[in-house]
């Protein structure tokens, strides 16, 4: 049961599928089968309404039980809701309305759901649309090679719909009878394709007969006609053009032609209207002339310009009737005979001191107009008198150039131009050779009249001019002249001009005009002009002159006035930290230099800077720098200062390292007997020997225990100081002491050598033996043994006697035998200084001052 259940929706589908295609041809008709689809119109207006309603016939679709079939809709593949009922004869019925159809094309389906299956069962196409347009814009013109009529128009706007045009005509009775006749019959014509044009044949024409002629466009909305054309074939014939065969110059009156031509065979029975026209090569410009009778076959025309070439052209068309004219015949040149020139030669020049009684001249002018040209100019001649018969002119230049560059005598002021070509020579303009010291313009300035002129406008002098000068040169960096961009105003009252020559946008003229008086020439009025401005071709480069911590000084060059494109108006300097803080500042164009203020120490800053003109702005590449953390007399004063300090350990580490000098420098040692190591000498002999040191007593001087002389013979003796020896020459001096060194012996003191005295005696002489106790305050040492160093000075030196304190030797002996004055060793120490402490003991040993 569960399997026969489970199959159960799937044969239905099956049998479905069947009846519905047993019924009929579901898929391709709406009326036939079990299902038919029907709308109240297939082709309608676009945005109308569309009803639409789908029958399903039981009988027919054997199989599907009543009441539980569902009828959908869709437009293409759009859902579209519609109402189902019961229709009669056992049917369903669904309808569908839809409001406002808008789309040119689409496909309507229904759709039968039974048991969870849909099937399409019915179609009905649908177009939409407009009705045709009127066509407009008919012509025809007819073609006398083989008199076919063609018929052209405009199909108008396009409807949406299958739309088919035909051209339809009929001939109407000829103006002189006034009867109906069979010719009144419409004929057409189908364009092929989808053009919009077709061609009557000859066999269907009546020349000379009137025509009705108009195109009829027809879709399934409607149908729509142009207007009629009522035309006589005749009257709308094309002719053809006629050829030009001649054209001469009249001999005796050189500024006129005659022109000869022939008309086309196929025009040659017709009355013809026909039009001349001409131009000058150069010149775009057409000159046309009319009311040419086409059967004359010549005409003569004046006016016309002596040298000149011309280009000829010639159309004509039938007189009787307004129809199209012929195109324009092939064209053909012609120059005309040649004259002399005529006219006087616009000149300017310039004067210029050349050596003794010369003038150095520059002369130029302007040629001749063409109309005073009267043909090509072979050249010029500049004289230095005029014309005259049977006289040959001095001629100072002969030339094909505009310019002629002579010298002349100091006391000339005219020369003579005149211009000649095949047929003479003119007449000779006087040039007067006026200086430049009339009075100037009292105002000038230039404005653009388009991209490639300029208006010069002025305020006229004081005085009355007869004529102006105007001169302008293009600047540029690299200097250059133009020496054919001048021009004269021979209009003594204009106060402006208009110059062409050589103007180009975006570039910088200087504009000079000069007043021309009948006695001197004034001085220039100058003024600078564009005829087309835009932003500068690019900006200048900043560079970076200085920078402190709060300034940056910045430099440009200049943009080249070639690329400025415009006068510059300002430049502007903008700069930015890495927070974003922004400033800017306009700078007058005639500075290449800028110094930034306020700025923060130690900060990155992006500078950039902008050129402006009148018509746009251009800004340059960007510039990065870093202000300093101390300006340049900070950091100076720094280096000073670490400069400073660095001398000073320099000298320190000197000092320590000479402390000693630079002490003795400063604080020289000063000798202090109390602390002399005087007071610690002691014979080397003496330091086994025990000294008699007195008992305890209070500290005082030291006593000097022993002091032994050893002299040689009272005889030898030296003379006291400050006396001369009596039995001795005055230029004997006394033998210099050699060293003595301690020798071991019974009496302690031998000499290490014997040395011979002053007198050639062999004795040794010991000078002292001093033995003591040291100074008050020093520590008792053993005593110690001094020998006396050897010394190059003399003992008994004739040089005067040394002060008292610097005395170092005992005075002379006295009466007794004792030194000095009589005196013993208790009056030494008042006498010597370094004996001050001293005290003589063991006087009793001493006897008269001598041990021997």
């Amino acid at each position: 049961m569960a399997r026969r259940s489970a199959r159960t929706p799937f044969l239905l589908r099956i049998s479905l599928l069947l009846l519905l295609r047993l019924g009929g041809e579901w898929g391709s008709s709406r009326t036939s089968g079990c299902a038919s689809v029907a709308v109240d119109l297939p082709v309608v207006p676009l945005g109308s309404a569309v009803t639409a309603s789908c029958t399903i016939r039981s009988e027919l679709c054997r199989g599907l039980e009543r009441g539980k079939v569902r009828i959908t809709w869709m437009l293409d593949n759009e859902p579209m809701a519609g109402s189902q009922h019961q229709g009669p004869g056992d049917t369903e019925v669904s309808n569908l309305i839809l409001p406002q159809f808008n789309r040119t094309q689409a496909k309507l389906w229904c759709w039968v759901e039974w048991n969870g299956t849909k099937q399409r069962v019915g179609m009905a196409e649908i177009r939409a649309g407009y009705p045709p347009a009127k066509p407009s814009n008919l012509s025809c013109v007819l073609n006398l090679s083989d008199y076919g009529l063609m018929c052209r128009w405009e199909p108008g706007a396009k409807s949406h719909l299958p739309t088919s045009a035909v051209l339809k005509w009929s001939h109407r009775a000829h103006p002189s009878c006034h009867c109906r006749s069979r010719a009144q019959a419409v004929t057409c014509c189908t364009p092929q394709g989808s053009h919009s044009r077709c061609t009557v044949p000859r066999r269907l024409l009546h020349l000379y007969w009137q025509m009705e002629i108009w195109v009829s466009a027809t879709n399934a909305l409607g149908t729509a006609e142009s207007e009629h054309l009522f035309i006589d074939p005749m009257d709308v014939a094309k002719l053809d053009p006629p050829a030009l065969q001649s054209i001469q110059s009249v001999p005796f009156q050189t500024d006129c032609i005659t022109l000869a031509w022939e008309v086309a065979r196929s025009n040659a029975h017709m009355e013809l209207q026909c039009e001349l026209r001409y131009r000058l090569l150069e010149d775009p410009v057409w000159t046309l002339v009319t009311g040419i009778i086409g059967q004359a076959g010549t005409t003569q025309r004046c006016g016309f310009l002596f040298g000149t070439p011309y280009h000829f052209q010639m159309r004509c068309r039938r007189s009787s009737a307004q129809g199209y004219w012929s195109e324009w015949s092939p064209g053909r040149n012609y120059t005309t005979h040649e004259k002399a020139p005529t006219g006087k030669l616009d000149a300017w020049w310039s004067v210029q001191p050349a050596g003794t009684g010369q003038l150095e001249v520059q002369l130029h002018w302007k040629a001749p107009r063409q109309r005073e040209a009267n043909g090509q100019v072979l050249g010029y001649h500049v004289t230095l008198s005029p014309r005259r018969k049977g006289r040959d002119r001095p001629t100072v230049c002969n030339t094909t150039h505009n310019q002629c560059n002579f010298s002349m005598p100091a006391g000339t002021r005219r020369v003579y131009l005149s211009a000649y070509n095949a047929a003479g020579e003119s007449a000779a303009t006087e040039v007067v050779l006026l200086e430049r010291k009339g009075q100037p313009l009292a105002k000038l300035w230039a404005v653009p009249r388009d991209d490639r002129s300029l208006w010069v406008r002025w305020e006229a002098p004081p005085a009355p001019a007869a004529a102006y000068i105007l001169e302008w040169q293009q600047v540029s960096s690299e200097p250059r002249r133009c020496s054919a961009c001048w021009q004269m105003e021979r209009d003594g009252t204009a106060t402006a001009a208009l110059i062409q020559d050589g103007i180009e946008p975006f570039q910088r003229y200087n504009i000079s005009v000069y007043p021309l008086y009948t006695d001197a020439v004034g001085v220039p009025t100058h003024t600078a002009a564009y005829s087309k401005q835009m932003a500068p071709a690019y900006a200048p480069k900043l560079h970076l002159t200085s920078i402190g911590k709060s300034y940056a000084e910045l430099c440009w060059e200049p943009v080249p006035v070639e690329m400025q494109n415009g006068f510059i108006t300002s430049y502007t300097i903008f700069w930015a930290n890495s927070t974003a803080e922004a400033s800017s500042a306009n700078v007058n164009p005639a500075l290449s230099s800028f110094v930034i203020q306020e700025l923060k120490p130690s900060t990155l800053y992006k500078v950039h800077i902008m050129a402006s003109t009148a018509a746009g702005s251009t800004n340059g590449t960007s510039l990065t720098l870093v202000t300093m953390v101390l300006d340049d007399i900070e950091i100076q004063f720094l280096f000073l200062t670490l400069g400073l300090i660095f001398v000073l350990l320099i000298l320190l580490l000197i000092c320590f390292q000479k402390k000693g000098r630079v002490k003795q420098q400063f604080w020289p040692s000063v000798p202090d007997p109390a602390n002399s190591s005087l007071g610690k000498w002691v014979p080397a002999e003496f330091q086994q020997e025990p000294l008699r040191v007195p008992g305890t007593r209070e500290p005082g001087l030291a006593a000097i225990s022993t002091v032994t002389v050893l002299e040689r013979a009272a005889g030898k003796l030296p003379s006291p100081w400050g006396k001369e020896p009596t039995g001795e020459p005055p230029t004997t001096f006394p033998i210099l002491p050699q060293p003595y060194v301690r020798q071991e012996g019974p009496s302690g003191w031998a000499a290490a050598e014997p040395r011979q005295g002053p007198a050639g005696s062999g004795e040794t002489v010991q000078y002292a033996r001093v033995v003591g106790d040291g100074y008050k305050g020093q520590q008792h040492a053993p005593p110690r043994l001094y020998l006396r160093s050897s010394s190059t000075q003399p003992l008994l030196d004739p040089s005067p006697s040394p002060k008292p304190y610097e005395n170092v030797w005992f005075p002379g002996p006295g009466p007794h035998g004792c030194l000095g004055d009589g005196g013993c060793p208790e009056e030494l120490p008042t006498t010597f200084p370094l004996l001050q402490g001293l005290r003589i003991n063991g006087a009793e040993e001493l006897h008269d001052c001598r041990t021997f």
